[in-house]
């Protein structure tokens, strides 16, 4: 569910009055904050509200993007906030189902961009993720012990720090128009490795299903221009993590194993 908090369209406008917002249409999508697509006569855009209280990391959250705007990234800026709603740009484009080469190779152009940018910001320690994998491993041990053993060496987790890291490029944070990569949703983003920031993007997008292939293709284009190059062998082990990580998570937030069992393959 996309939506946890209702706002009509006349409250819409009564917010932002000088955009004339004649569609609101909530998404499906995402189990934490809310987030609407809506529509003036001639432009769309994001309209999202945090369900949490992170206004220091929402502030943060809109200088990174307007960062990498202006290093030629496409992402979606900050527009404008009244209250505790926000207004983004709203990428040209979609999400990719079926992942083609071209993709995978978009991907590692823009990360490779993206990291070189981040590696020029210092970050503070995020203790949150760490304590976010014990409470996740107490949940699973109580409730799905057989689970628990398959997650049980991410207890030595540690977040390193290269700088920071988007941590969630999954294919749904992603908007390819035609062969451009746009992405989305920042506010998640924590100091962390580059290496593992890589990894995540290639659990999201199927790698594993290619064998080296997509692997070999992602560092062909991401090692041309990042600031750090990084090994196959590296990559390979981050993702055996990212995968468990990311399906300790599935099964912490849905409260079942269904979406955890897309990981772990």
């Amino acid at each position: 569910m996309g939506v946890k908090t209702v706002i009509s369209l006349s409250e819409l406008n009564s917010l932002f009055p000088s955009y004339n917002f004649i569609e609101i249409l909530p998404t499906a999508s995402g189990i934490i904050d809310t987030t609407y697509i809506v529509h003036t006569k001639t432009t769309g855009y994001i309209l999202k509200r945090y369900e949490r209280d992170i206004s220091d990391k929402i502030a943060q959250d809109a200088r990174l993007l307007s960062e990498l705007k202006s290093a030629g990234l496409n992402v979606p800026i900050c527009l404008d906030k009244n209250e505790d709603w926000y207004i983004y740009e709203k990428l040209e484009g979609k999400h990719p189902t079926n992942v083609k080469s071209h993709h995978i190779q978009a991907l590692g152009r823009f990360m490779a961009k993206m990291h070189s940018q981040t590696f020029k910001k210092k970050c503070d320690s995020n203790i949150i993720i760490e304590d976010e994998v014990t409470q996740a491993l107490n949940y699973v041990k109580a409730n799905f012990f057989g689970y628990y053993k398959r997650f049980e060496f991410l207890k030595d987790f540690t977040h390193k720090h290269d700088a920071i890291i988007h941590g969630d490029i999954f294919k749904d944070n992603t908007i390819f128009n035609g062969k451009k990569i746009g992405v989305i949703d920042f506010i998640d983003s924590s100091c962390g490795t580059f290496a593992y920031d890589v990894a995540v993007a290639l659990v999201g997008f199927d790698a594993r299903e290619k064998d080296d292939y997509y692997i070999n293709l992602f560092l062909k284009n991401y090692n041309q221009h990042a600031p750090k190059k990084l090994s196959k062998k590296l990559i390979k082990e981050k993702i055996k993590f990212a995968a468990n990580f990311f399906a300790l998570k599935r099964v912490y937030e849905y409260k079942n194993t269904s979406r955890a069992k897309e990981l772990l393959t």
